[in-house]
């Protein structure tokens, strides 16, 4: 068998070739052995980290990191060398990286390995995301004033409906009320009847306007559920990606356990992903003082046949003695900058799917959220 054109290269050569690559790829590349000691620094590297090869080469790849992802470099190594369970190795993701005037910034990272004996080497291709991402983030800022926008007008346009409907119960109980203290010190015996007649009409009046109230409220909460068979782990992939943007603790690990079976959900796609997105966001804030802290993303079947659960688990302090009655509630909160409306919508929008949401405490520490979808089941052929 004739050899490949590598195969009939000497070392000098293979040097050579590999230090032309070094040179010229365009993606900043970087190559470790399995202590995360870095052995090759590219041109690309240099312009991108502002570190020289000459004075990378033997340091701790860590130092090209930021805030969680440093600090968990080399317990995801030491845990992919035991287990073979890979966290960033042939996957990609986005994570923060430090350049060395401090500057901390956003890049695409992917990550290839290779055995050579009892040797491990991993190259590293890091692609810079700051324009990418400010250019994302100024577009979902748009959408969201465009969506608040939206909002504000709908809530305008209720209000006025509301106050409408409401204005004339509320005038005709305060017609009664006025007549009925008018009355009220009358000697007329006569007068004890038009008083009662009086203050039944404005009780009648009173229920109605609550049931235009209860109505309106009935309406909003069971609102329209466009639910259809959607698949559950790109599903869950996007809410992961969209709670990640514009938040300054989006280097937090979220890991993702899919159990089998569990792969298509009946949901209106756009509302269980603003469910999860809330419950990531929420776990996010509990580990804001952790440099350890880690959310897991949970999928298997319910104990209902016919459901699929969702959890949303994290290591944080876990939740106060408190709020455990109150929590979705309208307005309870533990947020100084927080409405308490984020968990109360999780709900309507859990509900009107057929499910349930609860909250309980992790057991070894921390705080889960656990919510119920409808299973698309396999049709009999």
């Amino acid at each position: 068998m004739d050899k490949t054109p590598f195969e009939t290269l000497d070392a000098p050569a293979l040097q050579l070739h590999f230090e032309s690559i070094l040179d010229s790829v365009p993606d900043a590349m970087v190559v470790t052995d399995e202590a995360g000691i870095i052995l090759a620094f590219s041109r690309a590297a240099e312009k991108l980290f502002g570190y020289l090869a000459a004075d990378m080469t033997g340091q701790p790849v860590a130092r090209l990191m930021s805030g969680r992802d440093r600090a968990n470099h080399d317990s995801y190594i030491g845990a992919y060398l035991r287990t073979g369970e890979r966290q960033i190795i042939g996957r990609g993701r986005v994570v923060l990286a430090a350049r060395a005037d401090g500057t901390v910034f956003p890049i695409d990272l992917k990550v290839g390995e290779a055995r050579i004996g009892e040797r491990y080497l991993f190259t590293a291709f890091m692609r810079d995301l700051t324009e990418q991402q400010s250019a994302e983030l100024r577009m979902q800022e748009m959408q969201a004033e465009l969506v608040h926008f939206s909002r504000l007008s709908a809530v305008g346009t209720m209000a006025s409906a509301l106050a409408h409907e409401l204005n004339q119960p509320l005038t005709a109980v305060a017609n009664y009320l006025e007549a009925s203290r008018d009355l009220i010190d009358s000697p007329d015996p006569d007068v004890k009847e038009i008083l009662r007649e009086a203050l039944s009409e404005a009780a009648v009046q009173a229920v109605r306007a609550g049931d235009i109230v209860r109505k309106l409220r009935s309406y909003v909460s069971r609102g329209e559920v466009d639910a259809h068979a959607v698949p559950l782990a790109p599903l869950l992939a996007d809410a992961i990606a969209l709670s990640k943007i514009s938040r300054d603790r989006a280097d937090i690990p979220v890991k993702v356990e899919m159990a089998k079976g569990v792969d298509r959900v009946l949901a209106d796609a756009i509302q269980i992903q603003q469910v999860v997105i809330n419950l990531i966001r929420n776990a996010m804030d509990a580990l804001a003082d952790r440099q350890d802290g880690a959310i897991v993303l949970r999928a298997f079947q319910a104990d209902e046949p016919g459901f699929v659960t969702i959890e949303v688990c994290d290591n944080g302090p876990g939740l106060p003695a408190e709020m455990q009655q109150i929590l979705f509630k309208p307005f309870a909160t533990t947020k100084s900058h927080g409405m308490g409306l984020g968990l109360s919508i999780c709900q309507t929008i859990v509900e009107a799917h057929g499910g349930t949401i609860r909250a309980m405490p992790r057991p070894t520490g921390g705080s889960c959220f656990r919510f119920t979808l409808r299973q698309e089941l396999a049709r009999a052929v």
